[in-house]
């Protein structure tokens, strides 16, 4: 949302941090020693704080300087102070939640393919598609990025999450950075990192994103309902015709496959009397979202027939509520309202 908008600060400090990890590596293995390989989220952070502290301060110094040029000018200096109040300083502080909420955001972007580790600014906005932008972290293959309760997915969005982690500051230290964004995006309760990464993506992450972008989303968000039964998020840019139909046929209906082989087996567990009250609490919440996606399927499948084009012209809105009209001319809520 910023303009000149590159790429987002904890990538770059990354970058600047690897760089320096070179030269230290070299040196260490020219004098026998052992070089360190990992980079650190947190530290990056530390940085960026460091940067927005100093970026602060300069803007009040320089405040505060023209308002005593001004003072001196007209005579003032009985009626008014040079001093600036921290509160009336219009460049924001960090702020880790929030600024690691954008870092995720970011992620998301970069798995859909608007941004890229290897182009600065906008990789893809339209146009025609260039693979060749996406060496470092590909770009997601098929514009669908899946949110479910369990990684029933390759692609699945924490799966790849974890691996732009990765790919940013390296495996050594993936587990520690996975933890620190885990622990700082103010998702309550217990978990590991990727429990609560993912509880983030199905309850939170698209509140933020539509809030950011005032309730016109660039990334759309398919979503059955409130059991989580199925959601995926797509890029606007990257929709086609085909893209509902290809959502529900190579995503949502084979995560009811994946629903229905799990019910059966917690069946037979049970009637093998093995973890009775266990696995009837899962065939209960995994019913329940099968059932969720069998309603939506009859929605969705009436919104497929329809084969609808957008026109990016039209704007956010226009194109939101146009791809959820049927065949039959009504409208079905198959994607996330805003």
């Amino acid at each position: 949302t910023s303009w000149d908008f590159k790429e987002h600060p904890f990538v770059r400090l990354a970058k600047g941090l690897w760089d320096a990890t070179a030269i230290g590596a070299a040196m260490s293995y020219y004098y026998g020693g052992h070089p360190e390989v990992s980079c650190r989220l947190e530290l990056c952070y530390m940085l960026w704080q460091g940067e927005c502290n100093e970026r602060r301060k300069k803007l009040k110094e320089n405040e505060e300087e023209l308002n005593r040029i001004f003072i001196d000018i007209y005579g003032l200096q009985d009626e008014l102070t040079p001093e600036v109040e921290d509160k009336d300083i219009t460049v924001r502080p960090a702020d880790l939640q929030r600024d690691m909420r954008s870092f995720v955001s970011y992620a998301v972007g970069c798995m859909l393919g608007r941004y890229s580790l290897d182009v600065e600014g906008l990789a893809y906005a339209g146009g025609e598609w260039d693979e060749s932008k996406y060496k470092t972290y590909p770009a997601d293959a098929d514009n669908c990025l899946p949110i479910t309760e369990e990684a029933f997915f390759e692609d699945d969005i924490v799966t790849q999450f974890a691996n732009f982690v990765q790919a940013v500051f390296g495996e050594d230290s993936l587990e520690d950075n996975l933890r620190y964004v885990a622990e700082n995006l103010g998702i309550k309760g217990n978990g590991t990192a990727r429990e609560k990464i993912r509880q983030y993506f199905l309850k939170e992450f698209y509140k933020d994103h539509c809030k950011v972008y005032q309730k016109r989303p660039i990334y759309w968000l398919f979503d059955t309902g409130k059991k989580n039964g199925f959601k995926a998020l797509c890029y606007i840019h990257r929709w086609t015709v085909n893209t509902v139909g290809d959502v529900r046929i190579d995503y949502m209906h084979k995560l009811q496959r994946l629903y229905r082989n799990e019910i059966n087996r917690l069946k037979e567990n049970i009637d093998a009397g093995e973890e009775i009250a266990k696995s009837q609490k899962r065939l209960e919440k995994i019913t329940n979202q099968l059932q969720e996606t069998e309603e939506y399927d009859a929605k969705i499948g009436i919104v497929v027939a329809a084969r609808t084009e957008i026109d990016l012209d039209d704007g956010v809105k226009v194109n939101y509520d146009k791809v959820q009209v049927g065949s039959d001319g009504k409208h079905y809520q198959i994607l996330a309202k805003i």
